[in-house]
C-alpha cells in the first residue's frame, strides 16, 4: 500500500531541521538536475574566464581591505548626507 503525499508531508514535518533542508534539496535537485548542470557549467566558464584575465594583466585585483575602506567610506557618506 503506498502513501499519501499528506502522508509524507507529515513525517517530514516531523524531521530535525538539517534533514528537511536534505529532503527539500534532494527533491529540487532532481527536478531541475539539467538546469543546474547548465548553471554550474557556465559558472565554470565564467570563472576560467575571469581567471585568465587576471593571470594575463588584462585586469587588476583590488585587496580587501581596499575594498572595505571604500564600503565604508560610502555608507558615511550616505549616513551624514
Amino acid at each position: 500500500m503506498s502513501r499519501s503525499a499528506q502522508e509524507i508531508l507529515e513525517d517530514a514535518r516531523q524531521l530535525p531541521p538539517d534533514e528537511v533542508d536534505w529532503l527539500v534539496e534532494s527533491l529540487l535537485i532532481k527536478e531541475q538536475s539539467e538546469q543546474l548542470a547548465e548553471i554550474e557549467a557556465a559558472w565554470d566558464g565564467e570563472i576560467k574566464r575571469r581567471l585568465d584575465e587576471i593571470d594575463s594583466g588584462a585586469v587588476k585585483t583590488v585587496p580587501l581591505e581596499d575594498v572595505l575602506a571604500r564600503m565604508d567610506a560610502r555608507i558615511l557618506a550616505r549616513q551624514r548626507g
